[in-house]
């Protein structure tokens, strides 16, 4: 997925990387499962004001819970597998990419609530091991909560849905792993 560097050798790389996977993967799940949840008449709902105004706060709820767990993933994983120590990092980063987010118009209470589940796992987090506990696993449920479909459709869909941006994640673990190979920054 990502081919913008054959490597990942600087912080700024790893920044671009948390960015754009969690952009991508929240925005591939969210809208790939409201397309296939509603079929053919998607392209109607897309003209509804209301459905577009829930879409678009779905969005930033499940963008910004992508950043909080793909940043923990990141940083995990250079401190377990890459000797990198320097975990303060993670919330610099993370709080650089949600800021110019908010200014880009993320929605106040995706920009809070993720502010908010940030600061706490990040006094709590042990990182040595959470790149390898199911890091991805509040994103995923946030997809699950937040998604603008009928709660007694989501009930049938929940594994399904949880799985597709589990796997989504999977992929994006796999890419860094390989792409942070000669990082080593100390």
């Amino acid at each position: 997925m990502f081919a913008k560097y054959r490597q990942i050798k600087s912080l700024g790389q790893v920044k671009n990387f948390i960015q754009e996977q969690s952009s991508l993967v929240s925005q591939m799940t969210l809208y790939g499962y409201l397309k296939t949840r509603m079929g053919a008449k998607h392209v109607l709902m897309f003209e509804d004001k209301d459905f577009l105004n829930s879409i678009n706060i779905a969005k930033w709820y499940v963008y910004s819970a992508s950043l909080v767990d793909c940043t923990f993933f990141c940083f995990s994983f250079l401190y377990k597998e890459r000797n990198f120590s320097k975990t303060e990092e993670a919330n610099k980063v993370f709080f650089e990419i949600l800021n110019t987010e908010k200014a880009n118009g993320m929605h106040s209470e995706a920009y809070e609530r993720a502010t908010k589940e940030f600061n706490s796992r990040y006094q709590q987090i042990n990182w040595m091991n959470h790149c390898s506990l199911k890091p991805f696993e509040y994103s995923s449920n946030e997809l699950y909560h937040w998604s603008p479909i009928a709660d007694e459709l989501k009930k049938l869909d929940k594994k399904i849905v949880l799985n597709s941006m589990l796997l989504k994640w999977n992929n994006v673990q796999d890419d860094f792993k390989r792409l942070t190979s000669r990082f080593n920054l100390k």
